[in-house]
């Protein structure tokens, strides 16, 4: 065997005062070989640095100007905004279950509303048709490269049309919210964030 795979990990402390009480002195074995390389975009010539941005490539189906706005730079808010803005309809038409079978007669409702730190943070609602009794809120938080336009749309049509009241936000950096694409300065920060906005949230609602 190479040893390069293996190591052996014998703790200074007795075994048997583990908390799992399980033998440590067997070998370790590393499935693979790590190697460090990294990768620029840029390369220096004569003296000058060359910045290259690979093209995207073309959407299937859908217009050329519809793949000329999406194919912009998304780091920002305000481009990301045009593009969803553009592609509304579209998303719509896709062929998913949770765009084909959702429900009608919700109510939907979209605003921004402004963080404490100066950010515009993307808000939607969906409620369910008029006449209906509300059960209850829920408010949704996506993950990381996520958004609550896209996918979370059709679910939430349902969760409404069960009578249920759904909220989502769109964290900094991410969706339609003010912030660079994707970047998460510190998790504390999108927590407070969320906090906030569904404490305002909670406030309209009593």
């Amino acid at each position: 065997m190479d040893l390069a795979l293996t190591t052996t990990f014998r703790p200074s402390i007795p075994p048997e005062s583990s908390l799992f009480h399980r033998k440590t002195d067997r070998p370790i074995i590393l499935r693979h070989k790590w190697k460090w390389q990294p990768q620029t975009s840029t390369s220096e010539t004569k003296g000058r640095t060359i910045t290259m941005a690979l093209k995207k490539a073309k959407i299937d189906g859908v217009s050329e100007a519809l793949n000329e706005i999406a194919s912009q730079n998304l780091d920002h808010a305000p481009a990301r905004r045009r593009v969803r803005s553009a592609f509304v309809n579209a998303q719509q038409q896709l062929d998913h279950i949770l765009f084909k079978m959702a429900p009608g007669d919700i109510r939907l409702e979209e605003w921004y509303e402004t963080n404490s730190k100066g950010q515009q943070i993307f808000c939607k609602s969906w409620l369910p048709k008029p006449g209906i009794r509300i059960k209850g809120a829920l408010c949704f938080s996506h993950g990381y490269g996520d958004t609550c336009t896209f996918f979370f749309e059709g679910i939430a049509k349902h969760i409404a049309a069960a009578g249920y009241a759904v909220y989502a936000i769109d964290h900094p950096g991410f969706g339609l919210s003010d912030g660079l694409h994707g970047y998460i300065p510190e998790f504390d920060g999108i927590v407070d964030n969320v906090n906030e906005q569904y404490v305002k949230i909670k406030s309209k609602l009593q």
